[in-house]
């Protein structure tokens, strides 16, 4: 068991480095040019494995056997054999200017701005929920790390690890997304600090992999020997698990890749170029292909030593053998699916929700009188930030009404 304040301490320090990444990102776009972009945006595509991807695939895979692919599946046909979606679809956002989901779609239906407030609406009541998981995720994979000891400094606010999280997230998010604003929404700091944490949590999710199949098994030989011998995972495992239901979810993961306004705003928004996507059509599906390979050896392991709780035998399985240190890994994996998801939604969701709704409304309040030049900029700022703090809010007593 680790002490109570590890996990949080390293958590801080590591979100402080997002910062860091994120600030020099923006501070010195220059620089940019020396790093492989393609790369950088294929990584930051990545957001797509939230911490459900991240801790609940394993659990989809214990209770559903091969459905859970079905989620990994979907992303990468459309990338790696329906590449030329996702291209259209960035071609046609570059040429019209499109800075949100909600601005793509009224863009199809003559620029209506009923329109692109109603899938705003829509796209914040989706994502709440989305966010409360991931909150939800963080403070049970802490709870699991200190066995329920959790350090209540200052008192009353950690005592509840999923405010100080939602504390610590809204403030992230202000100081990566609202602090200036950019005509095409875009965020190359953020960006960089979003790949950063991508390629944490697929290095967790393989070192909790490699551990299961040479440190609770002898090499993949015995895995499979015990896949074999047990008739429960050998049933499982077979062609049964594979059916309508799995290409139903496969068919709404392919659509989520695109569709979410993260991932909208991370694969199109964020797109610089045609070398860009040329790079993610084999990148992308690279790195969620490598996910998938260890996602059966965990879940195998798990059911052999891993705990009660399927979805969280990334954490267990390591802690229940005695390495901590790995299991601070996958909990800082985690953290990185969770708090990359919640950073880049909120700042989706904010932005739609001020574009599409705030200005368009005081822009009737106040009869088409808004400040200009610098001032607009401010009253932007200051409107998003708002909105991040009320998303976040809601966000938490959503968690809290769902259950913790």
């Amino acid at each position: 068991m680790l002490q109570t304040w590890v996990p949080p301490v390293v958590a801080l320090a590591y979100g402080g480095l997002l910062f860091g990444v994120a600030y020099l990102g923006d501070q010195r776009r220059s620089r940019l040019a020396r790093i492989p972009w393609p790369f950088v945006y294929s990584l930051a595509l990545g957001i797509y494995c939230t911490s459900w991807t991240f801790f609940g695939a394993v659990g989809r895979a214990v209770s559903d056997g091969w459905d859970y692919l079905s989620i990994y599946l979907g992303p990468i046909l459309l990338f790696a054999v329906l590449y030329s979606i996702p291209r259209r679809i960035i071609a046609i956002s570059k040429r019209q200017r499109i800075t949100s989901i909600a601005d793509f779609i009224a863009s199809r239906y003559g620029k209506s701005h009923g329109l692109a407030a109603l899938v705003s609406f829509v796209a914040l009541v989706v994502v709440l929920p989305y966010i409360a998981l991931q909150l939800r995720a963080v403070s049970r994979s802490y709870d699991m790390l200190t066995h329920g000891n959790v350090a209540d400094v200052p008192p009353g606010i950690t005592g509840d690890p999923a405010l100080l999280l939602a504390i610590v997230l809204a403030v992230f998010t202000i100081l990566f997304g609202t602090r200036q604003v950019d005509v095409t929404e875009s965020h190359r700091g953020m960006v960089l600090a979003v790949a950063l944490e991508s390629a944490v949590k697929l290095l967790a999710f393989v070192a909790v992999g490699l551990f299961a199949i040479f440190g609770v098994f002898d090499g993949p030989g015995q895995l499979l020997q015990e896949m074999r011998s047990d008739d429960r995972i050998r049933e499982l495992y077979s062609s049964a698990t594979v059916g309508i239901p799995f290409l139903a979810h496969m068919m709404l993961a392919m659509l989520a890749i695109i569709c979410l306004p993260r991932q909208f705003h991370v694969a199109v928004v964020e797109n610089t170029g045609p070398k860009d996507l040329a790079t993610a059509r084999w990148a992308f599906p690279l790195y969620l292909g490598v996910f998938s390979l260890f996602v059966v050896p965990i879940a195998v392991a798990g059911m052999g030593i891993g705990g009660s709780d399927p979805d969280f035998y990334v954490l267990s399985v390591p802690l229940n053998s005695g390495q901590s240190g790995l299991a601070l890994l996958a909990f800082l994996g985690g953290f990185s699916a969770a708090t990359g998801m919640v950073i880049v939604a909120t700042i989706a969701c904010s932005t739609m929700l001020c574009n599409e709704v705030v200005i368009p409304v005081a822009l009737r309040l106040r009869r088409g009188r808004l400040p200009e030049g610098e001032a607009l900029g401010r009253l932007l700022i200051y409107i998003r930030r708002a909105l991040v703090i009320i998303i976040l809010l809601l966000a938490w007593i959503c968690y809290r009404i769902i259950g913790a």
